[in-house]
C-alpha cells in the first residue's frame, strides 16, 4: 500500500493541543458553511423556478447541472488530494462553492436557466473536491486525538442546512428577491472560509506513488467484484438518493404535490434538514451500542416509513411531519455505509471510492429522473421510485457489518512510521 505522508504527524511533538483545536474548529466551519450555502438554494428552488419559468422537467435538467458538477468533483479529488493535499483542495473547493452561490443568484436575477445550471454545476465541483479533501483532514484529526470527529463534522452541515434553511424560509416569508438572498449567502460564506482556512496544515494527505514494479501494485484487488462491498454499494446508493432527493425536490414536492405555499415548504425543508442534523449528532451514541448493520437498517425502515407517508398521505401536516422521519433515515445510512466500505477488506481507498461513486450516481441520475417522472405522474409517485431503492437498502444492511469503527493504534509516539503505515486511507465523502 502506498505510504500516505502526513507532515503534521513528523513534527507531532510541537503540535501544540491549541492548533489542533483550532484545526478541528476550522473543519467544523467548512461544514457548516456547505451546508448553509446547501440549503440557500434549495430552499428558494420554487422562486427561482418561477423566476426562470421553466416546468418540473425542465427544473430536472437545471439540477442536473449539479450531478454533474458533483460527479466531476468525486472522480477528480482523489489525485488532488494525492497530489497537493487537503489545504489547496479545501480552499479552492469552497471557493468554488462561494462563488456558485453569486452565479445561481445571478442566473435568477437574470432568468438564464443556464446561468443556474453553470452556478449549480460549479456548486457540485466545490462540494465532491472540497468534501473529500476536509473528510481527509477530519480522519487524520481523529488519528491524533484518538476521539471520534468525523460524525460531528457531518453534523455540522446538517446544521448548517438548518440556518441555511430558517434564512431562507425567512427570505421567503419577506418576498425577499431570490438573487439578494443569495448574494449575501456568498459573502457571508467567503468571510468564513477566510476565517477558516489559516487553521488547515499544508501537505496532509499528499501520497508517494509506488514504482511500477511494486508487487503491490500489480496485484491490487478488484474490488468491484467483492459481493458484500457491491452491496454496500446498494445501501449507498439508496441513502445518498432519499438524502438527494429532498434536498432536490422536497420544497417543490410540499408545494405542488400537498399544496403548501412557498414559504411553509422552505419550512418542511428545514425540518428535514433538522431531523439530518440529531441523527447526525446523536449517530456516535448508537453506533457505539448497535452494530453497523442495526444502525442502517432501523435508518431505512425511518426513512422509508417517511416516505410512506409524504407520498400516501393526503393530509399536509401528516406529511410534513413525516419528513422528519424521512430526514432520521437519511442521516446515517451513507456516512456508516461508507465506514463500513473501509473495513470491508484490503485496498480502503479503492473500496471507499468505488462505493462513493455508486453513491454519486444517485445524485447524478436522481434529479432528472424525478423532475421527468414529476413532469408527466407528479412529485409525490415519482417518489416511489426513492422508496422502492430505500426498501432495498433494509434488505442490503447486512452487510454493513457489526464490528464499530476502529481507533488508531500506536498513537502514543505521534512520530512511529509503523502506526503511520496501519492506518486506512481516510474515506471519502457522502452526502
Amino acid at each position: 500500500m502506498p505510504v500516505l505522508h502526513c507532515p503534521q504527524h513528523r513534527r507531532s511533538p510541537s503540535l501544540t493541543d491549541r492548533a489542533v483545536r483550532r484545526r478541528r474548529r476550522a473543519l467544523y466551519l467548512f461544514f457548516f458553511l456547505n451546508g448553509i450555502a446547501m440549503s440557500s438554494w434549495v430552499t428558494r428552488t420554487p422562486d427561482i423556478r418561477d423566476r426562470l419559468g421553466v416546468s418540473t422537467g425542465q427544473m430536472g435538467l437545471v439540477l442536473f447541472g449539479l450531478s454533474v458538477g458533483s460527479m466531476t468533483g468525486i472522480l477528480c479529488s482523489g489525485r488532488l488530494v494525492s497530489r497537493f493535499g487537503t489545504r489547496p483542495v479545501t480552499a479552492l473547493g469552497t471557493l468554488l462553492i462561494t462563488a456558485s452561490v453569486a452565479v445561481v443568484g445571478a442566473g435568477s436575477a437574470l432568468a438564464s436557466a443556464a446561468l443556474v445550471t453553470a452556478g449549480l454545476c460549479l456548486f457540485g465541483v466545490g462540494v465532491g473536491a472540497g468534501e473529500v479533501a476536509i473528510n481527509v483532514d477530519g480522519a487524520d484529526v481523529e488519528r491524533i486525538t484518538g476521539s471520534a470527529v468525523l460524525p460531528t463534522l457531518h453534523g455540522c452541515f446538517s446544521l448548517g442546512t438548518v440556518v441555511g434553511g430558517l434564512a431562507g424560509m425567512a427570505a421567503t416569508a419577506a418576498a425577499f428577491p431570490a438573487h439578494w438572498h443569495l448574494m449575501a449567502v456568498a459573502v457571508v460564506t467567503t468571510a468564513i472560509f477566510v476565517y477558516a482556512i489559516g487553521a488547515v496544515p499544508a501537505g496532509t494527505g499528499i501520497r508517494a506513488a509506488p514504482p511500477s514494479s511494486d508487487p503491490a501494485r500489480r496485484s491490487r484487488p478488484r474490488v468491484w467484484r467483492d459481493r458484500r462491498l457491491l452491496m454496500i454499494g446498494a445501501v449507498v446508493l439508496a441513502m445518498a438518493l432519499a438524502e438527494g432527493a429532498a434536498n432536490d425536490w422536497l420544497p417543490l414536492l410540499m408545494v405542488d404535490g400537498h399544496g403548501l405555499d412557498a414559504a411553509a415548504g422552505s419550512l418542511v425543508y428545514v425540518g428535514f434538514a433538522a431531523a439530518m442534523t440529531l441523527g447526525r449528532f446523536s449517530g456516535t451514541f448508537f453506533l457505539g451500542r448497535y452494530s453497523r448493520a442495526a444502525v442502517v437498517r432501523a435508518s431505512a425502515v425511518s426513512g422509508a416509513v417517511g416516505l410512506c407517508l409524504v407520498i400516501f398521505s393526503d393530509h399536509a401536516v401528516v406529511a410534513a411531519a413525516a419528513v422528519l422521519f424521512w430526514g432520521l433515515g437519511a442521516s446515517l445510512g451513507f456516512p456508516v455505509a461508507l465506514s463500513a466500505a473501509g473495513d470491508s477488506g484490503p485496498d480502503e481507498t479503492a473500496r471507499v471510492g468505488l462505493v462513493a461513486t455508486i453513491g454519486y450516481i444517485a445524485f447524478l441520475v436522481g434529479p432528472p429522473t424525478l423532475g421527468f417522472l414529476g413532469d408527466h405522474y407528479g412529485l409525490r409517485p415519482a417518489m416511489l421510485v426513492v422508496l422502492a431503492f430505500v426498501a432495498t437498502a433494509v434488505l442490503a444492511a447486512p452487510a454493513a457489518g457489526t464490528r464499530a469503527p476502529r481507533r488508531r493504534t500506536g498513537d502514543a509516539g505521534p512520530g512511529n512510521g509503523a502506526a503511520q503505515a496501519d492506518v486506512p486511507d481516510p474515506p471519502a465523502v457522502r452526502r
